[in-house]
């Protein structure tokens, strides 16, 4: 039962071994410590760079550039608003090079609340980067679908944004990563001795790394998390564990909610939701970005022009609070991005509602 940052470290060293990556870089990522996170802990080819985020993100354009498949940690996303001028230019060098120029590099980056990292490490980015054009966006929910998703990124020929909901890092997935001990308490305790460094002097530790395979989650394909009839719930990240929950809930009310984790924000599963908003004919989308130019009003537009007539009630969003940022404090902060209280609410009022 891998957690999410160590299904990214299986993901990274096997792209290290079969996939072609060449540099795994940002601040703190190399040893002794392996990300702040512990993400990269282990991965043969991770470095330290010096603490500037417009210069990893330079690298990474200049590796790319060069054809070393590449990946750079921004260490939060919080510290990454001063690169967009770099992210909008290794966006558009495809396009503007009509297919000449490929840039092999993937960014990860944590985002959004659950540690309590109050103004300087709680923000969101998935809003704010899906308006920039030429990347593929990510962001999982699950170990395994790190996984897949990581795979699929380093198998990419040109810019991919890997977003990490930090509350989700130390989560233990339900399902197996190919190659990773038995989905048992033995098993468990096995993979954090394989892959986990001890505490104190990791000056001669290395990693037993599990016999890998590939799985790969293709990029713009959504998942059908939890069945149902009345209510579409459509959510990424964070938000999306809050929404299966709610919808179980839910259950004992008669509400057949229909809950879908779209894993990518670019190109995202339209299909996929205009299906199942055309079946329950009530949506509500959810996410902790600031409500203002959320990405979920994107979707409730397309929605709106789209499904207009197919609808038994108002689009709903569910998004975090138009703030300049999460508080410090338990009650801040709960208060400042959705709970399983709020998602719950929006969903048995849109399931309510008449037309």
């Amino acid at each position: 039962m891998a957690t999410m940052v160590q299904a990214l470290r299986m993901a990274l060293h096997y792209g290290e071994k079969n996939l072609g990556l060449a540099e795994v870089f940002g601040e703190d990522v190399g040893p002794p410590l392996g990300g702040v996170f512990t993400g990269t802990q282990g991965v043969e080819c991770s470095w330290n760079s010096p603490l500037d985020e417009r210069g990893i993100i330079g690298a990474a354009m200049g590796l790319a550039f060069a054809g070393r498949r590449c990946v750079a940690e921004i260490q939060f996303c919080d510290y990454i608003f001063n690169t967009i001028d770099l992210l909008k230019l290794a966006g558009n060098q495809c396009w503007a090079s009509n297919g000449d120029w490929n840039m092999p590099m993937t960014v990860m980056t944590p985002v959004g609340s659950g540690i309590r990292g109050s103004i300087y490490h709680s923000h969101s980015f998935d809003a704010m980067m899906t308006h920039i054009p030429g990347w593929k966006i990510v962001m999982p929910s699950t170990p395994l679908d790190a996984y897949g998703l990581m795979l699929s990124c380093l198998k990419d020929p040109n810019p991919t944004m890997f977003l990490i909901p930090k509350a989700l890092t130390r989560m233990r997935g339900e399902e197996q990563i190919p190659g990773e001990p038995a989905l048992t308490p033995e098993g468990e305790k096995e993979l954090r001795a394989m892959i986990d460094a001890p505490l104190g002097d990791r000056s001669q530790w290395k990693p037993r790394w599990p016999k890998l395979t590939e799985y790969v989650v293709p990029i713009g394909q959504g998942k059908i998390v939890r069945e149902g009839e009345q209510v579409t719930v459509v959510s990424y990240g964070r938000t999306l564990p809050l929404c299966a929950q709610a919808a179980d809930q839910l259950r004992a009310e008669g509400i057949s909610a229909e809950v879908i984790d779209m894993r990518t924000l670019w190109p995202y599963d339209w299909e996929m939701i205009s299906q199942s908003i055309r079946k329950t004919g009530r949506v509500v989308f959810v996410n902790e970005d600031t409500e203002v130019t959320n990405f979920g009003e994107h979707l409730v537009r397309r929605t709106v022009d789209e499904l207009f007539y197919e609808l038994e009630a108002r689009p709903k969003l569910v998004a975090g609070a138009f703030t300049p940022g999460v508080g410090l404090a338990d009650v801040l902060e709960v208060a400042s991005v959705p709970q399983l209280s709020t998602i719950a609410d929006a969903i048995r009022e849109v399931a309510h509602e008449k037309a």
